[in-house]
């Protein structure tokens, strides 16, 4: 093969244009692309833009690539209050708490939409414009791409030397197709895309590091995806929260929670048909020490069936250790104690008895709680609704601000209660909220002095109320776990997303996209039948040592093949002498 049968390349690859970068150019052409303006009202040296121009303008600008970093930075600016602030729809308990706590701050928020951050109208837009930015940059960098990849590595140019990396030596009683053909070898030895040019005043051009824009490719549609997986689980997930007690069971239907959000588009009616029953729940707390009180364990012992009719097994959730169900995941979110508590009526028949769940308040696990009979009776066998509220502390303590719980685990505790009888509301038809009691219209037992009647429990220990309206009876005490049940439809397509923006972060930031020429000329010295000179120039898109090192192997490597050329071609001559 002589080097006038190698493939001559086609022109230069012009400079590409878009949110991405550019290809490897002259200084000059890319500082002129870069820098060139677009002026979007009037212009000295021509007419003013009209409304396509004005369209264009805009297009151009909202798909470039400094529009979409400043869009996605507004994305994670708009997502903080998200984690800061209480959402309505996922926590409706803390968003209540937090207004009740921040009044004046809460009107404001309530104004601005934070208590439900992702449904406002501004991060929607935000949301929208990014998507849109994103797929009018990704699209035509995706053909500007293929085309690069079809096209041949650009000609060489005229003058080596100006290049940042260049060697150059003359290679004695060296033929200028062999020179040409050894680059071509050691180029694609190197996993170079080579073209070369005619011998006699021949070239050699190689390009590498096509996988540097393959991964700003890969990291920007996995972004892409990622916004499209979000829109996903916005839509189609659903979300629900579920207070279990010891012993109890739940139904995976949205009738069974206590707080459902659906997706926009999702609904009830198509929720995994899985149920399952909190066997035990344990909780272990540091005794001693600077973290006396904090958690080391907490587990809860669940017996589920995947479907209806199936075989029940056992299961222990863990925090961040759910049960997973048909893609359905069951969280551990909290925990708290539920007295078990008798109440006797007027007449001394139990009008209600059982468990009642108490919502911790600190990380002492100091509860509070209400206690509701509505079907109570007075001594006279009137309708007279009996209402308790008070506080739960697992280890007591009365102190100067009252009393307090001092470590949460039930090693001492005591049910703080005081009592209301009369219209509770309960009766009205209006749904109440089960952790809350409506006192407006009901009547607070008082002792003889007037002061609010009220009682210190203990396991055991009866409460009796005032005028022989009835008791209360503190009978033990029972554990509850809150569940967090989660399906997100979006879950796969976010961890491929995540997976492919690492590895297109690091192609793009790890392959270094470089291009070499070799020039093989006859020596124009004194002799000019003496040899041939070989240059070797490289150029690298931003700066590294590294392109010099390698222009010096890739320029060694040819030389020793050179020499070795010169040597076999010489003993073949001088095998061929008669």
């Amino acid at each position: 093969m002589t080097a006038k049968e190698i493939r001559s390349p086609a022109s230069s690859v012009t400079q590409k244009k878009g949110c991405g970068g550019t290809s490897l150019g002259t200084a000059a052409d890319e500082l002129e692309a870069n820098n060139a303006p677009i002026a979007p009202g009037a212009s000295a040296d021509g007419p003013r833009l009209g409304p396509v121009g004005w369209l264009r303008w805009l297009w151009r600008s909202l798909t470039s690539m400094r529009t979409a970093l400043v869009l996605l930075l507004l994305l994670a600016l708009a997502a903080v209050p998200g984690s800061l602030v209480p959402q309505q729809e996922r926590q409706p308990a803390q968003a209540a708490d937090f207004r009740r706590n921040n009044p004046d701050l809460s009107n404001v928020l309530d104004t601005l939409g934070v208590f439900n951050v992702f449904a406002t109208p501004w991060f929607a837009a935000v949301y929208l414009l990014l998507f849109v930015s994103l797929a009018g940059c990704i699209v035509p960098r995706c053909g500007q791409y293929l085309r690069a990849l079809r096209a041949h590595p650009p000609t060489a140019p005229r003058v080596l030397s100006r290049l940042p990396e260049h060697t150059y030596w003359i290679a004695p009683a060296a033929d200028a197709d062999d020179a040409l053909r050894a680059a071509v070898d050691v180029l694609r030895g190197r996993r170079f895309r080579v073209a070369a040019g005619p011998g006699g005043d021949g070239w050699v051009a190689a390009e590498k590091g096509y996988l540097r824009e393959a991964g700003n490719l890969v990291f920007h549609l996995a972004l892409f995806g990622m916004l499209v997986a979000l829109a996903i689980g916005n839509l189609f997930g659903t979300t629900g929260q579920k207070l279990i007690l010891q012993g109890d069971g739940f139904t995976n239907t949205s009738t069974q929670y206590d707080d459902f959000t659906p997706g926009t588009l999702a609904t009830g009616d198509d929720l995994e048909p899985f149920s399952f029953r909190l066997k035990s729940f344990h909780a272990a707390y540091q005794p001693t020490g600077p973290q006396r009180g904090t958690a080391s364990a907490f587990e809860a012992r669940i017996s589920y069936t995947a479907a209806e009719g199936a075989t029940p097994r056992d299961a222990r959730v863990r925090v961040n250790e759910p049960l997973e169900v048909n893609g359905t995941k069951v969280f551990l979110v909290s925990h708290g104690y539920a007295p078990v508590v008798t109440v006797r009526d007027g007449k001394g028949d139990v009008a209600w008895k059982g468990p009642v769940a108490f919502l911790p308040q600190d990380n002492n696990l100091r509860s509070v709680g209400v206690v509701k009979a509505p079907d109570a009776v007075d001594a006279k066998g009137r309708p007279d609704q009996l209402g308790f509220t008070g506080l739960f502390l697992p280890t007591v303590q009365l102190d100067a601000n009252g009393w307090v719980s001092t470590f949460p685990a039930s090693d001492d505790p005591v049910l703080v209660l005081t009592a209301y009888h009369g219209d509770l509301g309960m009766n009205s038809g209006i749904p109440q909220n089960v952790y809350q009691l409506d006192t407006e219209r009901a009547t607070q037992f008082r002792n003889a002095d007037g002061t609010p009647y009220a009682k210190a429990l203990r396991p055991g220990d009866r409460m009796t109320l005032p005028d022989g309206a009835g008791s209360l009876s503190f009978d033990g005490i029972r554990q509850w776990a809150g569940f967090q049940v989660a399906r997100d439809p979006s879950n796969g397509t976010a961890l491929w997303s995540s997976v492919a923006m690492g590895a297109g972060l690091c192609a793009s930031l790890f392959v270094r996209r470089r291009r070499v020429w070799v020039r093989v000329r006859p020596h124009t010295g004194t002799d000019t039948s003496s040899g041939i000179e070989i240059e070797v120039a490289g150029l690298e898109r931003g700066s590294s040592d590294r392109l010099g090192e390698e222009v010096g192997e890739i320029a060694a490597e040819l030389r020793v093949r050179t020499l070795a050329a010169c040597h076999d071609t010489s003993n073949s001559r001088t095998q061929e002498r008669p």
